[in-house]
C-alpha cells in the first residue's frame, strides 16, 4: 500500500487552508524527506495566507519552523542520518553562483527558494527539504518548543546583531521572536524594554517575567533613550515611534518580511545619525550560531499547540493578537 501524507493547503490567498490526503512526496538529488514532528506559526504564514507577499506557489502548504525527523534521504545527501531530528527554516536554498551568494550575502539570493512560500512547508506530516539548508537538532529539548528557533528566533538573532552592541535595547511587538530574544539578551546582561499593544497588560507582564527592565505602550516613552530598536510588529507606524526613543547614533531594525506603509515623519527624528534598517531572511551562518547560543542561553519557549487541523485556528489566534509566545502545529 502507497504510504500516504496529511497536508494542510492553501489554494488561494485570502481563503481558509484545507486539509488534503497524498501520496509520500520522492525526494531528489539532494534533498530529505522529514516527517514533522511539529511546525511553528510564523507571522510570515500569515502574510502568505492573507495575500500579503505576492505570487505564492500554488497550491501552497504553509509553515517554516519545521521539527522533524530524517524519514527518506536522496541521492548525494551527506552528514544525515535516517532518524536523526533536523529543523528546516524560512530559507528553502539559494542559487549558489549570483553575487550575492558568492559574497557571503545568501540571504539576499537573487533566485531564492523559500519554505512554505515557494515550495511547501511544515503544515503537513512530511514535508520535502534540500539538505544543505537543514540543520541537525540533537535530542535535547522538546520538538514544539524548538520550533519557533527555525524562524522567530533566527530572524531575531539577525535583527539583533544587525541592532549592534548597545546595552538598551527596545522591543516593539512582544511576540514569538521578541520572546525568544529577550532571553538571549537578558542572559547577555542588556536591559530590555518591551513595547506592546496599548493597554496589552498581559504581553507586558509576559516581558517582564523573561527580564525586560520596562514594559509598556508602543505610544509610550521609556525611561531612558535606547541604543536599539527591533520592530517585530508589522506596523510601519512605529518606525518614526522607535527613532523618538533611541539616542543619536540608534538604530531601528526592521525584523519583518512585511509591513504596512510608514508614515512621513520629520527629518528631525533620523537626524544625528540615527540608523534605520531591514532584515531580510537568514542566513546558514545565522543558524548555526543560534543554535548554538540558544541552549547556552537557556532559551524556553512559551507555546500553544495545535493539532494540525486546528491550523486555521492557530492562524486566526495569532492574527487577533490572543497568543502568548508562539503556536505550534503538532501533526
Amino acid at each position: 500500500m502507497t504510504a500516504k501524507m496529511r497536508a494542510m493547503v492553501m489554494d488561494k490567498p485570502g481563503t481558509p487552508l484545507v486539509m488534503r490526503d497524498g501520496p509520500l512526496p520522492d525526494v531528489a538529488r539532494g534533498e530529505i524527506l522529514v516527517a514533522v514532528s511539529a511546525c511553528g506559526v510564523c507571522r510570515t504564514d500569515l502574510h502568505v495566507v492573507d495575500g500579503e507577499l505576492p505570487h505564492p506557489k500554488l497550491p501552497i502548504v504553509p509553515g517554516h519552523e519545521i521539527v522533524g525527523r530524517v524519514a527518506a534521504i536522496g541521492p548525494d545527501v551527506g552528514g544525515l542520518a535516517t532518524g536523526e531530528r533536523v529543523g528546516v527554516p524560512w530559507l528553502g536554498a539559494t542559487c549558489g553562483v549570483c553575487a550575492y551568494c558568492r559574497s557571503g550575502a545568501e540571504n539576499l539570493c537573487d533566485a531564492p527558494v523559500f519554505t512554505g512560500y515557494t515550495r511547501d512547508g511544515g503544515y503537513a506530516t512530511h514535508a520535502v527539504a534540500d539538505a544543505r539548508y537543514c540543520f541537525p537538532l540533537g535530542e535535547s529539548g522538546d520538538d514544539a518548543e524548538i520550533a519557533p528557533w527555525l524562524c522567530a528566533g533566527l530572524i531575531g538573532w539577525r535583527s539583533y546583531r544587525m541592532a549592534g552592541e548597545g546595552r538598551s535595547l527596545g522591543l516593539y511587538g512582544f511576540g514569538a521572536a521578541a520572546h525568544i530574544l529577550a532571553q538571549v539578551a537578558h542572559w547577555q546582561g542588556r536591559r530590555i524594554y518591551a513595547f506592546t499593544r496599548k493597554g496589552d497588560t498581559a504581553a507586558q507582564d509576559f516581558a517582564r517575567s523573561l527580564g525586560a527592565v520596562w514594559a509598556g505602550g508602543s505610544d509610550e516613552m521609556p525611561p531612558e533613550p535606547l541604543d536599539a530598536a527591533i520592530i517585530f510588529a508589522p506596523v510601519g507606524a512605529l518606525v518614526p515611534a522607535a527613532l523618538k526613543v533611541v539616542k543619536k547614533g540608534g538604530r531601528v531594525v526592521c525584523g519583518g518580511i512585511h509591513m504596512s506603509d510608514i508614515p512621513s515623519f520629520p527629518y528631525s527624528l533620523l537626524w544625528e545619525e540615527r540608523h534605520v534598517m531591514s532584515v531580510a531572511n537568514l542566513t546558514r551562518e545565522d543558524a548555526r550560531e543560534f543554535l548554538a547560543i540558544a541552549p547556552e542561553a537557556g532559551v524556553a519557549c512559551e507555546v500553544t499547540r495545535y493539532p494540525l487541523e486546528r491550523a486555521n485556528e492557530a492562524l486566526s489566534d495569532l492574527r487577533d493578537g490572543r497568543l502568548q509566545g508562539a503556536a505550534v502545529l503538532v501533526p
